[in-house]
């Protein structure tokens, strides 16, 4: 990932924005008793709602957005898991938010344009468009300039914790997203998420990266019936905070 401060530097992140594929089960929201939520919306985070018919019009975006791909995309999802998914990305934007405001980082626009830009260069490199990461990710299009967002502000983060150097080994990248992921976590905790058990509950992920983190199905749709098969049990979701 490139940055932008004086002079366009060659950057490696320690963490990375692409988690369908990724996470696969994890990062999706959980049936957990977590609190009444109000009537009409589908998740509440810091006193602030994200409601039913905002979320709708964002599943109704991604839905036509992989429709216009339709003859070049595999989605690693179906229809009924897009509300999860697109719900997962409206939080990771919040909590990002959040960050930012608790670790004093500011992000201008033109900032969070050209780290999208360098984002969109990159799977360029790979033969992949923004567009279709996007989509596969279970991320609404319309949402493509808070991901820039997103990535700009973990940008900023990296940069402080590593003093500028990105880290060359495996074992500093790994220091690094660990660290950004205690943040993002402490982050998440703050603002005290609770999710309409209609569309499930919050999996803070094994990590605090938000990457990592979003919609699990009901854990009553995961225990098998006696005497019938299925497919591997996926990690237990993480419905509490580790920090």
């Amino acid at each position: 990932m490139r940055r932008t401060s004086g002079r366009r530097a060659s950057r490696r992140r320690a963490v990375g924005w692409m988690v369908a594929g990724a996470v696969g089960g994890a990062g999706v929201l959980a049936l957990a008793g977590c609190g009444q939520v109000q009537l009409g919306a589908a998740a509440i985070y810091d006193n602030q709602r994200i409601t039913t018919s905002a979320l709708s019009a964002q599943v109704t975006n991604l839905s036509a957005a992989y429709h216009a791909e339709r003859g070049r995309l595999q989605l690693p999802y179906g229809p009924a898991q897009m509300p999860g998914k697109v719900l997962g990305w409206m939080l990771r934007f919040a909590t990002v938010e959040r960050l930012a405001q608790r670790e004093g980082i500011v992000v201008t626009a033109a900032q969070a344009q050209r780290a999208l830009a360098a984002e969109a260069a990159q799977l360029r490199a790979s033969g992949d468009t923004l567009r279709q990461a996007a989509i596969l990710n279970g991320l609404p299009p319309d949402l493509l300039p808070e991901l820039g967002r997103w990535i700009a502000i973990q940008d900023v983060l990296e940069r402080r914790l590593d003093h500028g150097v990105p880290p060359a080994s495996a074992a500093g990248q790994q220091r690094v997203a660990l660290a950004v992921g205690h943040l993002e976590c402490l982050a998440a905790k703050s603002l005290e998420i609770r999710v309409n058990p209609q569309f499930g509950a919050y999996d803070y992920g094994p990590s605090g990266l938000t990457s990592q983190a979003g919609i699990v199905p009901a854990p009553s749709t995961l225990v098998a019936r006696p005497g019938v098969s299925g497919p591997p049990a996926s990690p237990r979701p993480q419905l509490a905070p580790r920090c």
